[in-house]
């Protein structure tokens, strides 16, 4: 939810890759190729609130020092306890990449924090700015109107 990565990035994410310090997590098999994640405070903070277990590299383990293959018993219990019938992991990504674009950030910039490979790929989320394209829209026209009738 934090950093926009990608179910099976989590999933496989070992601790060698994380680094709280420099603020970044490094990613060698993302599934666009090598790539760095920014970690804000918060991120960073959960992070080094997980206990590691003594010879398991994953952040996320799972049976027998392996990284836990799914995530859909936990999330469904997440769920259950948010109240969030119909909400899939994939929609805390999704979330992240919306969010991004209300707070005014570029598809280009986006397409880098979700490890995309084409802009193109970013371009499915711009439609998700219409209402706040439209909102600002409304705003200009209301200020420059104000200007023209002298209006407060």
């Amino acid at each position: 939810m934090l950093t926009g990565c990608r179910r099976n990035e989590i999933l496989t994410l070992r601790w060698d890759a994380v680094d709280t310090d420099a603020g970044e997590i490094r990613l060698t098999d993302s599934k666009t190729g090598t790539r760095t994640v920014s970690l804000s405070p918060e991120t960073a903070n959960v992070l080094t609130g997980i206990p590691r277990a003594s010879g398991i590299p994953f952040v996320i383990a799972g049976r027998a020092g392996r990284h836990l293959r799914s995530i859909d018993g936990p999330w469904q219990k997440v769920r259950a306890r948010a109240g969030l019938r119909d909400v899939r992991l994939h929609d805390l990504r999704h979330s992240f990449a919306s969010r991004a674009l209300a707070l005014g950030e570029t598809l280009p910039a986006i397409g880098r924090l979700l490890g995309h490979s084409r802009v193109e790929t970013t371009a499915r989320y711009a439609h998700l700015a219409d209402d706040s394209v439209r909102q600002v829209a409304i705003r200009i026209s209301d200020s420059i109107a104000d200007d023209i009738l002298g209006e407060d």
